[in-house]
């Protein structure tokens, strides 16, 4: 694996993308079973990899499904502790649909399987309706409020996690 992530002496550099899948408005989530947060499903680019690769591969790896990739959505520079140092991460989100929709649960929680940095874990998958978002613990804190202008072309945003 070639992931575009970097350790330094003092700093980690991230490059992820993310899918934001939304069926019935509610939004597809992900968090490990140990943590209580919860972020758009998707991964660390890797060297070669287009974005839309990028999800495509992830959404196949982590749940078994298919999608397709569509709109850039939001640009995010976001910064926050990566262990004992901090991250600098660039994620880019985009608008993506399931080509089967038996492929994956449509309601509830179902598990899947995550890989990164040679460590392989379980993810929990989540149905959030996007009325709710504000009320559960998702990163970065301001997806409920890009939500509420989902349809308003791409958004740019910083987030610096104290």
């Amino acid at each position: 694996m070639n992931d575009i992530l970097f350790h330094t002496n003092n700093y980690v550099f991230s490059y992820r993308v993310a899918g934001i899948l939304v069926r019935d408005n509610k939004i597809l989530l992900q968090k490990p079973t140990n943590d209580t947060g919860f972020a758009v499903p998707g991964g660390h680019v890797e060297f070669g990899e287009t974005n839309a690769e990028t999800l495509v591969r992830e959404f196949k790896e982590e749940i078994g499904a298919d999608i397709t990739v569509s709109d850039l959505k939001w640009v995010a520079e976001i910064f926050f502790p990566w262990g004992n140092k901090p991250c600098h991460q660039i994620c880019l989100y985009y608008d993506v649909t399931l080509k089967h929709e038996s492929q994956i649960p449509l309601e509830g929680v179902f598990v899947g399987d995550e890989k990164i940095e040679g460590r392989e874990f379980k993810i929990e998958f989540y149905w959030i309706s996007v009325e709710n978002l504000c009320q559960i613990e998702v990163y970065p804190t301001n997806i409920p409020d890009l939500m509420t202008r989902y349809h308003e072309g791409v958004q740019h945003f910083v987030y610096k996690e104290v």
